[in-house]
């Protein structure tokens, strides 16, 4: 999800839909905790109403905690969506790569000047024009791998095929290089797995381990997993669908179940929304990273939109930081107020219409009421 490109549109409908919100039914199977302003839930109802199966979400504001859940666990069935509920976070992995090459950097391991060549030699043409920045920032030049690995529904060719990290760089060999190195911003999810692999390099660990061990463990993110290649999302979680056409009719593909290889230290992450608040809320208050790499972690260039490993969001009370991901029926929203005081975690799952405005809606509010 891309938050500067949605959120104007949400923004201009914002006064109408807090005026709905205050006015608006909590519907069966809905639930609250915390401090529970019907606003939230009812802007929660709407990202469902707008075409999402589910969707559940935690806002926090200073010491206040709210926490719902809308929609139902299973397209047409009964029982609803799991407040505690894991879900696939997509994109949102990318704020814990960087984080630990972050840490590394700090700690003098490595140097985000240093070039790609000179950790991983011969993995990509013009390596030795590529740096450690240049990857965290999208400005590497370096082409996207998935392309080709999804049919026209967005459903994985080879859902359960186990890819190494090489094999998927080694999909971008011949492919054209659109800028070099530097020149501009392309958003490539290429980047961060070759970061996954620059970490396993420096360390002599998993991009995984080190994950599990600088920020799971540290933060007690009970609920956050790396999954492997294991196809599942353990414990309560809502299904994610793809929606296809069959004998000119939509079907839908229940696409919960995929072996996450495929998008690594890119996307694979599992999580909750009180885990992805908690690790957004110690990354902004200097919990996780040095100053000079807190500094460095939120210094855009000239991109405006992406610092390292962070999207930056401009909504009408300032810019909001963090990620948004999309993977395979799922779509996440995990955003805080530059001190982290102020956040907004949630997960949804997509199946028609346009839910993310209404995501957007509640972003905004969120941060900025």
């Amino acid at each position: 999800m891309n938050v500067k490109r949605t959120v104007a549109a949400a923004g201009a409908g914002l006064a109408v839909t807090m005026a709905m919100a205050m006015a608006a039914a909590v519907p069966a199977g809905a639930a609250t905790t915390g401090a529970g302003e019907p606003r939230w839930q009812a802007l929660l109802d709407r990202i469902v109403a707008s075409g999402a199966v589910s969707a559940v979400a935690e806002v926090r504001d200073g010491t206040r905690t709210w926490r719902g859940t809308s929609g139902k666990a299973r397209l047409g069935g009964a029982r609803p969506a799991p407040m505690d509920g894991r879900f696939r976070i997509g994109s949102v992995t990318k704020s814990f790569t960087a984080t630990v090459v972050l840490q590394l950097a700090g700690e003098g391991k490595l140097s985000l000047s240093d070039s790609l060549e000179r950790w991983l030699p011969g993995l990509v043409a013009g390596g030795s024009r590529i740096t450690v920045r240049h990857l965290l920032r999208h400005t590497s030049g370096i082409p996207e791998y998935s392309t080709t690995m999804f049919d026209k529904w967005g459903i994985p060719k080879e859902r359960f095929r186990t890819w190494s990290a090489r094999e998927l760089v080694e999909m971008t060999d011949g492919l054209p290089r659109e800028f070099a190195p530097g020149a501009r911003y392309g958003y490539s999810n290429t980047n961060y797995i070759v970061l996954g692999m620059l970490i396993e390099k420096v360390t002599g660990s998993s991009y995984a381990a080190e994950v599990g061990q600088r920020i799971l463990r540290p933060l007690s993110l009970r609920g956050t997993f790396v999954p492997g290649a294991s196809p599942e999302v353990p414990g309560p979680h809502a299904h994610a669908y793809a929606r296809v056409t069959k004998g000119g009719q939509n079907v839908p593909v229940d696409v919960t179940r995929f072996n996450p290889t495929m998008a690594g230290s890119a996307g694979e992450i599992i999580s909750t929304t009180a885990d992805l608040n908690r690790f957004f809320r110690a990354l902004f208050q200097g919990r996780l990273l040095r100053p000079a790499q807190q500094k460095e972690m939120r210094d855009l260039g000239t991109i405006k939109e992406y610092g390292l490993g962070l999207e930056a969001g401009p909504l009408p009370c300032g810019t909001a930081w963090g990620h948004g991901g999309g993977t395979h029926g799922y779509s996440t929203v995990a955003f805080s107020s530059a001190d982290g005081s102020r956040q907004l975690a949630l997960s949804m799952t997509p199946y028609s219409g346009d839910p993310e405005k209404a995501a957007m809606t509640m972003l905004i509010a969120a941060l900025c009421s």
